[in-house]
């Protein structure tokens, strides 16, 4: 009986502060004859057969997950880094073990090595959106503690997809953008290159070659 009274009470507490808002929105709305405002476009609803569909399209692996599937296996990189605009390179190694995860929907890279003699481990992961129709990255390292996010296409002619996003410059605390070129070379052979942005100027600031095992 408790439990009752206390479920009509919230009703009814509901209901008269529905009725405030109402009246509320009376008053205003008269108050403000002179000043008009366009109304809002409603959106074509879909029967829920046709919303099933659309949510089952969308969680649906499909061509562009086969092309992240092809990439399952363990990888050898070789990395070049440019510090500074035609700077002096820098090069590294590293192993990559790549898998898919969530039913074949996202590709999730590990990585370990050394950069500058120190121990080096990143995690990426890599997603199609079915809806969007674009691909999504974002990658992590022991090396800071924030998280790239970028966003592209794949070019089927050139078998390359190049991913936009932005970083915060550790530096001076603003944001830089920074743009992504992923090459699928053959089955083997994938080339992976970093473009940064110094003094207003794009530069390369990073190639991987990764080689399949």
């Amino acid at each position: 009986m408790k439990k009752v009274t206390t479920t009509l009470v919230i009703i009814a507490l509901c209901f008269v502060s529905c009725k405030k808002e109402v009246k509320t929105e009376d008053v205003t709305a008269k108050g403000s004859d002179s000043i008009k405002t366009e109304e809002p476009v409603a959106e074509a609803q879909l029967d829920s057969a046709a919303q099933m569909k659309a949510w089952q399209a969308y969680a649906t692996p499909g061509a562009p997950h086969k092309l992240m599937t092809d990439e399952v296996g363990t990888w050898n990189c070789e990395m070049t880094f440019w510090y500074e605009p035609n700077g002096k390179p820098e090069k590294s190694t590293s192993v990559a073990n790549i898998k898919m995860i969530l039913g074949g929907r996202y590709q999730e890279a590990n990585y370990q090595g050394k950069i500058m003699g120190a121990p080096f481990e990143g995690k990426s992961t890599l997603a199609y959106n079915n809806a969007s129709k674009e691909y999504t990255s974002t990658f992590i390292d022991n090396m800071g503690t924030g998280m790239m996010v970028a966003i592209g296409k794949y070019d089927e002619k050139t078998k390359s997809m190049e991913l936009k996003g932005d970083m915060v410059n550790p530096v001076n605390g603003k944001k830089t953008p920074y743009r992504e070129i992923y090459t699928i070379v053959d089955a083997t052979t994938r080339k992976m290159e970093m473009f940064d942005v110094k003094n207003g100027a794009e530069y390369k600031s990073m190639e991987i070659i990764m080689k399949k095992k």
